[in-house]
C-alpha cells in the first residue's frame, strides 16, 4: 500500500549516494507498488518534481534521475492505487503547492476516504485537488489548518500540523512525508522508520539497505529535521488502524530539540 522516501540532510548527496535504487524497485518489483512514482527535491532554493503514473522499477526516468539528482531534502513516493485505483498524472505523488510564500510538498502512504467530506466542510481552504485522490485532498486539510498558524503564530504550527494529522488518521491510515522547503516532517500512523547519521536523516516506509540503524516510528509519532538534525517531535495517540474501539485521548504536544 504505497511507500514513501524522505531524507533532510546538511549538505547535498547525489542520488546514487542514497537508497534510491532500492527504492525505485519498491515500486512493482520487490514490492506491491506498481501504479506510479515521484520524486521532490530541493534544487537553487526550490522543489522540482518528477513523476509518472508508470511502474518505478521499470522506470528508465527515474533510473536516469538517480543519475542526476543532487539535494539535501527529498520526498519520494512509489504508489498502489486505491482511492481511486485510477493511476494518472495528477492522481501520483507526491503533490506540490504554494502557500504562504513557499512551497509545500505532500506524500502519503494509507487509505482516508472520510477526508473528503471533512475537507468539504472546511471553510479555511487553501488550495483544491488536481487530482480525485483522498491523499491530495488530505494534504489540502493539512495546508489549511497549519499554515494558518504558520502564519499567526509562528513556531506554534508544528503542534497544530499534529493535532489535525492526528484527527485525519482516526479516519483510517495515514503516514505521511510533509515539506515546506526547509523541513522535512514525517508523520508515523502505524508504518513509517527514520534512520540518523551525522547530519543525515533519512525516512521511509520500510528499511531501505537492511534493517541495521533504522528505528520504527511510535505510532502516531510525528518527527521533524532542518539540514539532517532533528528539530521537533509531537506524539499523538490516534486509534490503531482499522480499530472500531473508542478513540483516545487528543495529542500532547511538543517537545522541541
Amino acid at each position: 500500500m504505497c511507500e514513501l522516501f524522505g531524507l533532510s540532510a546538511d549538505h547535498l548527496l547525489n542520488g546514487d549516494e542514497l537508497p534510491l535504487a532500492e527504492f525505485r524497485r519498491r515500486g512493482g518489483a520487490l514490492a506491491d507498488n506498481p501504479d506510479g512514482w515521484g520524486l521532490a527535491w530541493r534544487e537553487g532554493g526550490e522543489f522540482h518534481l518528477e513523476k509518472e503514473p508508470l511502474p518505478a522499477s521499470a522506470s528508465t526516468r527515474f533510473a536516469a534521475l538517480i543519475e542526476t539528482l543532487r539535494s539535501d531534502l527529498v520526498v519520494g513516493h512509489v504508489r498502489k492505487a486505491r482511492f481511486p485505483p485510477v493511476n494518472t498524472l495528477a492522481n501520483t505523488h507526491p503533490f506540490l503547492r504554494p502557500c504562504c510564500g513557499r512551497g509545500w510538498v505532500f506524500a502519503h502512504n494509507g487509505l482516508v476516504p472520510d477526508i473528503v467530506a471533512l475537507e468539504a466542510a472546511n471553510g479555511g481552504r487553501v488550495c483544491l485537488p488536481e487530482g480525485e485522490t483522498d491523499s491530495e485532498l488530505a494534504f489540502c486539510h493539512l495546508l489549511s489548518h497549519a499554515t494558518r498558524h504558520f502564519r499567526d503564530a509562528g513556531a506554534g504550527w508544528p503542534a497544530a500540523l499534529a493535532a489535525v494529522s492526528e484527527l485525519i488518521a482516526r479516519h483510517g491510515m495515514f503516514n505521511f512525508l510533509l515539506s515546506d522547503g526547509e523541513h522535512l516532517i514525517a508523520y508515523g500512523h502505524d508504518r513509517l522508520h527514520y534512520l540518523e547519521t551525522e547530519g543525515v536523516a533519512l525516512v521511509a516506509t520500510e528499511p531501505l539497505g537492511g534493517d541495521s540503524g533504522w528505528t520504527a516510528f511510535a505510532p502516531g509519532e510525528l518527527r521533524i529535521w532542518r539540514a539532517g538534525a532533528r528539530v521537533g517531535r509531537v506524539a499523538t495517540h490516534p486509534p490503531a488502524p482499522n480499530n472500531s474501539g473508542e478513540a483516545s485521548t487528543m495529542w500532547v504536544g511538543l517537545q522541541a530539540d
